[in-house]
């Protein structure tokens, strides 16, 4: 259990060692090539260290020459760069002419953007080059191009983006030496050129502080990146050592972020990131850090906190998400978890720290609470994360997993109609482990679509049994976005529900959230669903973004309204005019409306009254074994 976590650690901070020997030599070939002058210097730096920053076997330096029709590799470091240097081509041979035409770089990510003619002469080429361009300050200079990486693989977006920040500092150097050596062989090195030999220096060392600000902030939201706020966590415990005082970490993670990418695409979801990092920056104080460690996560650093005062920052940071944020025109409510840990009862440097507020942030997350104090008996990673991931991939492999069915009610009958199935998983070292674990694990590590067949199969084949002696009671299954959206879902469904007589004893319960991506291919994949007779049912419907307008075109069947509406309906009158309308809504498009996470009879009596249709809860009933459902179907 150390071990594994000391591997996180050890992880960590040869993410954070690679990340300063990239920076350090790029500050290192800007330092020697800054004040060189001589030409053919430049170009032996800059082939020396490219290949090095990029890990490649070969590394060349193609120029445009004067006539614009040939180019000419001017510098090249690595094997068989010697037998290249020197030589000209005609431009449109090779990629470089390419790159020129284009403007773009050349790697293996460029396939998709071009035609069928290109990406077939191309496409061997693909994964053992890459080529940035060399873009001087009035016109194009050439490239820098990377072949083989060692070691065998493909030049990554990594390496794309090294090589770009590289080349862009490298042309000004370039630049430089050029002009000079144009100057000496002209013999008119006048003020002129010294000038603009100084404006160009002065660019140089804007672009230096630029390399520097991009090493120490997020590109997408501007707060300070991992490193920086390793510095700044660093010097708050020293003072904090000298003072004898506490320092409050909070940990924030945005939920189901990977569904808001997943619907709205990426370019919407970093907008939204960077929406929610300044509404976090109201909060903060001249002496606290917010930053930004990548994803979805934030954390911050407040000095002079103990755990009270933590806590009561944590809840406001993750109460001011309440107000919803919109993106072109897209209403995107956000919930977030957010674990503390607290300088020095939790840890006494920076790794334990942040891996302890981790720690809380999954409890909270896991336990369905909005803010969680590190509690070392909880610490799942120390109690063998990596065996948990493991464990539950042998259980899925065996079919060790188990549904439990919840019954919806029918408000107008009081009769069972329908049920819910839900997984759970009983291990025999660990008992029963919690579905908002598992199924994190099944959908974090590939294993979420055979998870869902199995389910689909199961509670089909359960709804067969029911029928022989209950007749017709439907059965819902919830489809993960990430299965839903799979290529072979359609596939893999008709594998499972053979006839639109099977398919009538299945509902699927999607997310809100969906309905905004790819809304064509989703129409058209849900009507196949329907033509098999399975229905479609909103889940949590009022937590997400989608329309009704949207729901007119899509053959969906009913709303499922979510329990954090219902639960207050009672008590916020807010939540029941929300309730009310959405049933209203939801009635005049022909749609069922289900309430789920019923627990009072005071909850039950309202919905009778503002016409909802179904309920399922506590109030009713907790999720039963399948021979347990039965008696209670049978008592009914």
């Amino acid at each position: 259990m150390k071990k594994e976590s000391s591997d996180k650690v050890v992880d960590l901070n040869r993410i954070l060692k690679e990340k300063e020997s990239e920076i350090e030599l790029l500050q290192q070939t800007f330092t020697e090539i800054c004040s060189e002058l001589d030409l053919d210097n430049v170009f032996r730096i800059a082939s020396e260290r490219a290949r090095e920053l990029i890990n490649a076997e070969t590394l060349l330096i193609p120029l445009l020459d004067n006539n614009c029709e040939t180019y000419t590799y001017r510098g090249g470091a690595g094997k068989h760069a010697d037998e290249v240097v020197g030589e000209s081509l005609p431009l449109e041979f090779g990629v470089c002419g390419w790159v020129w035409k284009n403007k773009k770089p050349w790697w293996q990510g460029m396939l998709d953007q071009l035609s069928d003619d290109e990406k077939n002469a191309w496409e061997k080429e693909s994964s053992t080059l890459i080529l940035v361009p060399l873009q001087g300050k009035r016109h194009f200079l050439g490239g820098i191009a990377g072949m083989n990486k060692i070691g065998g693989g493909a030049f990554n977006k990594k390496d794309l983006n090294l090589l770009q920040l590289f080349a862009s500092i490298v042309s000004i150097a370039i630049e430089n030496a050029m002009a000079v050596s144009s100057m000496e062989a002209s013999h008119r090195l006048n003020d002129d050129y010294r000038q603009r030999l100084e404006i160009l220096n002065r660019q140089l060392t804007e672009s230096s502080k630029e390399l520097e600000y991009l090493s120490l902030y997020d590109s997408v939201t501007a707060l300070p990146n991992r490193s920086l706020f390793h510095d700044r966590l660093t010097r708050d415990i020293n003072e904090a050592q000298y003072d004898n005082s506490t320092i409050g970490i909070l940990l924030i993670d945005i939920d189901n972020f990977k569904d808001i990418n997943d619907t709205l695409g990426h370019d919407k979801g970093d907008i939204l990131l960077n929406r929610i990092a300044r509404r976090f920056e109201q909060s903060i104080n001249p002496h606290e850090t917010l930053a930004r460690l990548g994803g979805d996560e934030f954390i911050v650093v407040l000095p002079g906190h103990n755990e009270a005062q933590t806590v009561t920052r944590a809840e406001a940071f993750v109460k001011s998400l309440q107000q919803d944020f919109n993106i072109e025109g897209n209403r995107i409510v956000v919930n977030a978890s957010a674990g503390v840990a607290v300088y020095p009862e939790h840890g006494n440097e920076f790794s334990a720290l942040l891996k302890h507020a981790d720690v809380a942030m999954y409890d909270a997350k896991n336990s369905n609470a909005q803010v969680a104090v590190y509690d070392p008996a909880s610490d799942r990673l120390e109690q063998g994360h990596l065996s948990l991931v493991s464990d539950i991939r042998k259980a899925l492999e065996e079919r060790r997993f188990e549904l439990y069915y919840q019954p919806k009610i029918s408000l107008d009958t009081g009769m069972v109609v329908a049920a819910e199935a839900l997984g759970r998983w009983f291990d025999s070292s660990r008992g029963e482990v919690s579905p908002q674990i598992f199924i994190d694990v099944l959908e974090n590590n590939g294993l979420i679509n055979d998870y869902t067949y199995w389910a689909i199969d199961t509670a089909l084949a359960q709804a067969k049994a029911w029928q022989k002696t209950f007749g017709y009671i439907r059965v819902a299954v919830n489809v993960s976005p990430q299965t839903l959206m799979h290529p072979d879902f359609r596939h893999n469904l008709d594998q499972v529900v053979i006839n639109h007589d099977e398919g009538r004893l299945l509902t699927f319960e999607i997310t809100e959230n969906l309905f905004l991506s790819e809304f064509d291919r989703l129409a058209d994949l849900l009507e196949h669903i329907r033509s098999l007779g399975i229905e479609l049912s909103i889940d949590d419907y009022g937590t997400g973004y989608s329309s009704l307008s949207l729901l007119r075109r899509l053959k969906v069947s009913e709303l499922k309204i979510d329990q954090s509406f219902v639960r207050e309906i009672v008590d916020s009158r807010d939540n029941e005019i929300l309730v009310h309308s959405t049933i209203k809504l939801a009635h005049n498009l022909g749609l069922g409306v289900v309430a789920e996470g019923v627990e009072s009879q005071e909850v039950m009596d309202l919905l009778v009254d503002l016409g909802c249709d179904t309920i399922q809860g506590f109030l009713i009933s907790r999720p039963l074994p399948a021979g347990q459902f039965a008696d209670f179907v049978r008592s009914r």
